[in-house]
């Protein structure tokens, strides 16, 4: 069921063009059919090989055949790379497949979900530009590609018309993202409701990287985290939230940054930067009273904070977004 009104009809979709390569991972795959089209007429997603043979080997037992060659990417607004198994991936991508990225046209928006990003680096498209890829593939992916800027500690990287994701579900990350960019937080978010997901995940992917389960699962910070999400708006020391949680100030900093992946101090920001992009699309409040609203002491450090994070004003991004939404 899609939730995007139908005066959105009245515009040419979206196209999209997601990529599968030999060994491609089935979950991913379906990530972009199964988020996009929950908004109703507003993108176009199909599914192409990189040959015309059309026939793609899964990394499970079955193969597939899809409906379009790599002519869909000639005319695409938006290419998606999948991720494809691992014994692939240290080898140069075969001909055809460096052939069809070639054909996408420049300025395009690219992304890859996971090793997907392989390929876009062993084509170039990912020289000199801020990257990401599974965190178990982190070493590998430098000895490869060290002309790309990696971060392994992200869910995804948005640079602009090139994001790159982390490891299966961070394909659904990136594309709630794509959706929130495209038509606004509120728009997103029922996406996935319709989805059964998170709209935003806190912290990067640090977090699931394995190390030792601490010795008292049951005295984690969720629920200190849930406490302040209900306080934004009052200033929240570190003293207080780890009184909260009953740990002294420094066990609970360690603990948060293990379960989070992310200090405090940032979380609490990244929590009010997200409050204030709701209010800014959903409401006609001015700047410093939404500041008030999510904790932060003056307007003037709300636009601080959120041109710190996506890079625009609260004036520019209200202009964007409520009026897209």
């Amino acid at each position: 069921m899609a939730v995007i009104d139908t005066v959105l009809r009245t515009a040419p979709p979206h196209r999209i063009a997601v990529l599968a390569l030999d060994g491609v991972y089935p979950f991913e795959l379906g990530i972009p059919n199964r988020v996009f089209p929950e908004v109703d007429g507003a993108y176009e997603v199909i599914t192409c090989a990189a040959t015309d043979d059309r026939t793609v080997a899964t990394n499970a037992d079955f193969t597939i055949t899809v409906q379009h060659g790599p002519e869909a990417l000639d005319h695409a607004d938006t290419v998606v790379v999948p991720p494809y198994d691992l014994s692939r991936i240290t080898a140069a991508p075969p001909a055809p497949v460096l052939e069809a990225l070639r054909r996408i046209r420049p300025g395009t928006r690219i992304v890859s979900i996971c090793t997907g990003a392989f390929a876009l680096a062993a084509a170039g498209l990912l020289d000199g530009r801020p990257a990401t890829t599974h965190w178990a593939l982190t070493d590998v992916f430098r000895r490869m590609f060290p002309q790309v800027p990696l971060d392994p500690d992200v869910l995804f990287v948005d640079d602009g018309d090139l994001l790159t994701s982390a490891g299966a579900a961070s394909g659904l990350d990136v594309c709630l993202h794509i959706v929130r960019a495209d038509h606004g937080s509120t728009v997103a978010n029922q996406v996935a409701r319709r989805c059964v997901v998170p709209p935003w995940r806190e912290g990067g992917q640090v977090q699931y990287i394995e190390r030792p389960v601490p010795p008292e699962p049951d005295a984690g910070t969720a629920a200190t985290r849930a406490w302040a999400l209900e306080r934004l708006d009052r200033p929240l020391a570190l003293r207080e939230l780890a009184a909260h949680a009953r740990m002294s100030p420094r066990t609970f900093a360690r603990r948060f940054q293990e379960e989070t992946g992310t200090s405090p101090g940032r979380w609490l920001i990244q929590q009010r930067v997200q409050r204030a992009r709701h209010l800014l699309e959903a409401s006609e409040l001015p700047v410093d009273r939404i500041a008030a609203e999510v904790g932060f002491a003056t307007g003037a450090s709300l636009r601080r904070h959120l041109h710190a994070a996506i890079g625009v004003t609260p004036q520019a991004y209200r202009r964007t977004f409520q009026v897209t939404a």
